[in-house]
């Protein structure tokens, strides 16, 4: 197993299913993010979350500070679990990990995911919703993580805790800010969600995604802010699990 795969168990462990579904987490997140999904989603889908250096088990090795080398080492790494049929999705920017991901196996001829599901991100052609982190000292940027709900209230009483995930957090939104959409439009569908109070992200920004596929796209726009995959789940998962559904479907019609 590539370091960078989780197994979302929560008792389902690696489900024999007709579809895989590779998670990216959030700016600051992690892989735990999406440990409750396999037994939200079933059987008929492995939910595969994808843990990126410098936090949780990984908490020892160095962050990536540039989308380039991320994506280029998450291509390699990912190579040979992405031949059977498969779906990404990614919330924020793990969003636009997952499409520059895409992206690149496109490039080179690799196996594409059958669809490509973006959450709480504007489309990468447009500019990066937040400020410079290179302009915020750690309590700015504490504000602005708290004004999106990124820091539930029990983090914010363990001030040990804050400072260590400060760092990382500030790592990840260099990646995030450096935005790319210098590459052809992609030819799976676009599945896009969003939250109807998100402070960051509104419904033009998201319906911009459409620009990137030849495919056809659809919107889903669900009650609550940026993070309203973690506050509302079960509004996502009555979603996630017939779209899932249907592209595991075709797998086996088609083989």
């Amino acid at each position: 197993m590539t370091r960078y795969v989780e197994c979302a168990t929560n008792g389902a462990g690696f489900a024999p299913a007709s579809l895989r579904l590779f998670c990216f987490h959030h700016a600051g997140g992690g892989a735990s993010m999406y440990r409750t999904w396999q037994r939200a989603l079933g059987p008929h889908t492995a939910v595969r979350p994808v843990l990126l250096p410098g936090r949780e088990r990984r908490r020892g090795e160095p962050r990536f500070q540039e989308l380039g080398p991320l994506i280029a080492d998450l291509d390699a790494q990912l190579d040979d679990h992405l031949t059977e049929p498969y779906v990404i999705f990614g919330h924020s920017m793990g969003a636009l990990i997952a499409y520059l991901l895409a992206g690149r196996r496109h490039g080179r001829g690799a196996t594409l995911p059958a669809a490509l599901i973006v959450s709480g991100c504007s489309a990468p052609h447009l500019p990066s919703p937040l400020p410079s982190v290179d302009g915020l000292d750690d309590s700015g940027l504490l504000r602005l993580l708290t004004g999106l709900g990124g820091l539930p209230a029990p983090v914010l009483e363990i001030p040990a805790l804050v400072s260590d995930m400060l760092p990382v957090i500030r790592d990840d939104l260099r990646v995030f800010a450096a935005r790319r959409a210098d590459q052809p439009r992609l030819p799976c569908p676009i599945h896009i969600f969003g939250g109807d109070a998100d402070a960051l992200v509104d419904e033009l920004d998201l319906a911009a995604w459409q620009e990137h596929t030849t495919a056809h796209s659809e919107m889903h726009i669900l009650p609550g802010d940026h993070f309203f995959l973690l506050d509302r789940p079960d509004e996502l998962f009555n979603h996630l699990r017939p779209l899932l559904r249907s592209y595991g479907t075709r797998r086996n019609a088609t083989g």
